[in-house]
């Protein structure tokens, strides 16, 4: 796949919008904790950003997946990553498996309103006792009558202070490990649905990030995604259309901050000479340059592979693993390179670098990453 007139022309709509509409207010929503969701989806959902490659019969844009890859670039130029990562999560993570398996039903109740930027989705499946293993989650949800009635806790939940509905992922049989597992829409005005608290975190403060809580909360069996009990073999095929959003965004966060980095180095001088001149300096960042196109690369092979309807599966475990590690790289030298207005809240690489370290953890860390790669290799992990 090549870009086309067509891609190019919404590369340039995307970085205007993210120049025009989101860049201006970061800091303020930074300092806030949170950004207004409600307010930036329905912008972002006008221009068909929130439904690229959905069905147009839902609002979608009926896409290729290169447009979410060129989306997910430029959401790398705004100026707080949390924005973009909770962009990714309506996109890309609470809505895929909707999208896929749903019925036509409850795709109008929930994914059409996702599109529209009207409902603000997430995706709950880590608990306080099961992160990175999605198979030891305790979270249940019983029958009763035409009812799920779920009890449990989810952790780390983007968007989940702020959400409409949650696709939650809730054990419905009495089957242990990666069985008897279903994905459940739970709106989140239902009775016995809480946020417990907003959670603190080291960087990407401008993403609201929540604990919740489900005490006897009662949904319609209509409201569950595809088939009851199938829940976990969905969640991993949501999980790799995250990781590629992740690296689509990771890719562009990288090829920015080099590009700034090296604007910085050729006005600074020490000794007489521009940064930039120093060769040490100079070949580090072309280093790390080259390792952004072997990542763009690969993503655009991935792409390439989705649209033709390929299971990517390793494809976005590579891409994952090698993005949040290239991301920790750039966000250290770039910072290094700035020498100490680096290390000033006041300059854009103190937050790149607090944002760049979720890289490796969110959306699977590399240890998980490392673990499925060694399995579809034939080792027995």
């Amino acid at each position: 796949m090549r870009f086309s007139n067509e891609h190019d022309a919404f590369r340039s709509t995307v970085r205007s919008l993210v120049d025009r509409e989101i860049n201006p207010h970061v800091d303020e929503w930074e300092r806030r904790g949170a950004f207004p969701a409600h307010e930036l989806f329905p912008r972002l959902a006008s221009y068909g950003l929130l439904g690229l490659e959905y069905d147009p019969a839902y609002g979608g844009e009926g896409a290729d997946p290169l447009f979410s890859l060129i989306a997910g670039e430029e959401y790398g130029r705004i100026g707080a990553a949390g924005v973009a990562m909770a962009i990714g999560v309506q996109t890309s993570m609470a809505t895929p498996a909707l999208a896929e398996f749903g019925t036509h039903e409850l795709k109008q109740r929930f994914l059409a309103p996702a599109i529209a930027g009207t409902a603000v989705a997430a995706i709950a499946v880590t608990e306080p006792d099961a992160g990175s293993d999605v198979a030891a989650i305790t979270t249940r949800a019983v029958r009763d009558g035409g009812d799920w009635v779920i009890t449990g806790r989810k952790l780390y939940i983007t968007n989940g202070a702020q959400a409409d509905w949650v696709c939650l992922l809730a054990r419905t049989s009495g089957e242990r490990g990666y069985r008897g597992m279903s994905q459940i829409i739970v709106p989140t005005s239902s009775p016995g649905f809480s946020v417990a608290r907003r959670l603190d975190k080291l960087g990407n403060r401008s993403s609201d990030t929540a604990e919740l809580v489900l005490d006897d909360v009662r949904v319609p069996l209509e409201n569950t995604i595809g088939e009851a009990d199938r829940g976990f073999e969905q969640q991993m095929r949501q999980f790799v259309l995250e990781r590629m959003s992740a690296a689509y965004s990771i890719a562009g966060q990288c090829r920015y901050a080099l590009e700034r980095t090296r604007d910085y180095l050729l006005e600074r001088r020490t000794f007489g000479e521009p940064l930039a001149s120093r060769q040490y300096v100079a070949y580090r960042l072309t280093e790390l340059s080259a390792r952004v196109d072997l990542l763009r690369s690969h993503n655009l092979q991935c792409a390439s592979d989705l649209s033709a309807g390929e299971d990517i599966t390793r494809q976005a475990t590579v891409a994952k693993l090698t993005a949040g590690r290239l991301a920790r790289d750039v966000a250290d030298l770039c910072l290094q390179f700035h020498g100490g207005v680096g290390y000033m809240e006041e300059n854009w690489t103190a937050r790149f670098f607090r944002d760049m370290r979720l890289a490796s953890i969110g959306g699977g860390a590399d240890e998980v990453m490392l673990k499925v790669l060694a399995r579809l290799d034939g080792y027995p992990m």
